[in-house]
This record gives C-alpha cells, structure tokens and sequence, in this order.
C-alpha cells in the first residue's frame, strides 16, 4: 500500500452526500485524492449524489459511492472489500473522514422518551461506528503509514440543547474513541483528531428542533459574526492532512471562528 502524495490516495468518507461530509469530499478531491463515498439516501436524493459523483470525476479523481448502512457489519465488510478490488497496487486510503448524521433526537424523560433501542442505535452510529471502520480498513490493510482519521464532533457533547441527548452521549462516546486510536495508532504513523466545527446549516441541523434558536444564538456569539459553513471545516482538513501535521493526534480541535471560546 501506498504512504505516498495525494494522487495515489483515497479518502474515504462516511456521510458524504452532504453537509459536512461532501464539502470534505470536494475540497480532498481538488487536493488530489480520489474519493470513496458511503451515504444514504432514498431514491429520490439519488440523482443529487449523481451529479456529485460527476463533479468529483470533471476534476480528474476517481470516485465510486456505496448507498448503504454504514453501521451494518455485512454491508461495511462488503463495501470495503470492493473498494480493495478498485484501488490500484499502489494506492491506499490516506484519510478516513466519519461524519454520520443519524440518530434520536428524544427527550430523555417526559411523554415520548428516548427508548433502549433508540439509544443504542444513536450512539452505535454516530459513536461506534468509527472504531467498527477503522478495525475493518486496517484489518484489510487498506491505510498505510501517515494516514489520517477524522471524526465531526460538536460542542453538544459536553453541553445540554434539548432533545440532543442520545446525540450528546454518542459525541462524547466519539471523541473518546478518537483519544484511544489515537494512542493505538501512535506507532503506526496514523493520526486521528475530532473536529469540533461551529454551529452550521446543514440538513443534521435543520432536524433539531428548535435548530432556529441555536442558529440565531451562534450568530450572536460567534465572534465572526457569522456560521461556520461546511466549506470552513473541508478547507481546515486538507490544512490538517499536510505531512507536516504527523505530530497532531488525539485533539478535539475547534473549527468554528472562536465561536467556542465565547461565553
């Protein structure tokens, strides 16, 4: 496998027909990586990751998306292994990006709680699932030395915003996870950092009741005056994958122009 330049590289990304996830996955692909995408969508938003697909391909990268579960065991086993069969003898996954947005969104007590099966189902995968790709692309020897993983954490896993309670935990199950690869992977050259960015209007977002509020209030508190957009964190990714950040591991790193830092 490779632990070369970009050109010979894949980014394979969790979450990647939006938000987040798919302005990482323009930005890296104009970086030189070729791009691996794993989402779900119905039919209908089909024809969107399409012409994203058909996007990516115009700037000269390689790309193939998979429609599926990402915290289905069988359906990871198998998308990893066609992606095995797609790379090149000397290419390999140079950045795992996790940006999964589905879960709960329930009180914890009250008329409609959050149930067991709920909970678990969140934090399995918006929190687990991170370790379950990461064991499987490594098992496959699919990342070589100087490779890079990133989770999209956010500031609800050490705050209270109502309802994002089964989303708090697995934010904080999240970075938690990201400290321990971390430090197991240390000696395999491979960092793994969660970024923390701003509040940000994506469709996640827009889920959260109440979302107008936390918009507003960013807003008021960002000391630059405006929301993080998708496009601040892609571009702070491909700043974060330069070689020279090989001595950056197992941080929680704000991505949100001092928003957090405000009272």
């Amino acid at each position: 496998m490779s632990n070369g330049t970009a050109s010979n590289r894949w980014a394979l990304i969790l979450g990647a027909s939006s938000g987040f996830g798919q302005a990482c996955a323009r930005a890296l692909a104009a970086h030189g990586y070729h791009i691996f995408g794993v989402h779900l969508d119905r039919r209908a938003g089909l024809k969107r990751v399409e012409a994203f697909q058909g996007e990516l391909e115009e700037m000269g990268r390689k790309s193939h998306f998979f429609n599926m579960n990402a915290a289905d065991p069988e359906k990871m086993a198998n998308a990893l292994d066609e992606m095995a069969g797609l790379m090149e003898e000397d290419e390999d996954i140079g950045l795992l990006m996790h940006s999964l947005a589905f879960g709960t969104l329930r009180e914890f007590v009250g008329d409609d709680p959050v149930t067991p099966t709920q909970m678990d189902m969140t934090v399995r995968v918006m929190g687990h699932s991170l370790v379950d790709w990461t064991q499987a692309v490594l098992q496959r020897d699919l990342m070589g030395e100087h490779g890079r993983i990133y989770a999209m954490t956010s500031s609800g896993s050490s705050r209270v915003i109502p309802t994002y309670g089964p989303v708090s935990a697995a934010k904080a199950v999240l970075e938690s996870h990201c400290r321990q690869l971390a430090y197991e992977l240390a000696p395999r050259n491979i960092t793994v950092n969660a970024l923390r960015g701003g509040v940000t209007d994506t469709p996640a977002l827009r889920k959260i009741p109440g979302s107008e509020r936390l918009v507003d209030g960013a807003v008021d508190r960002n000391p630059s005056g405006r929301l993080t957009t998708p496009e601040d964190v892609a571009h702070a990714m491909v700043a974060l994958s330069s070689p020279d950040t090989y001595w950056m591991t197992g941080n929680v790193i704000n991505v949100d122009g001092g928003e957090e830092i405000m009272a």
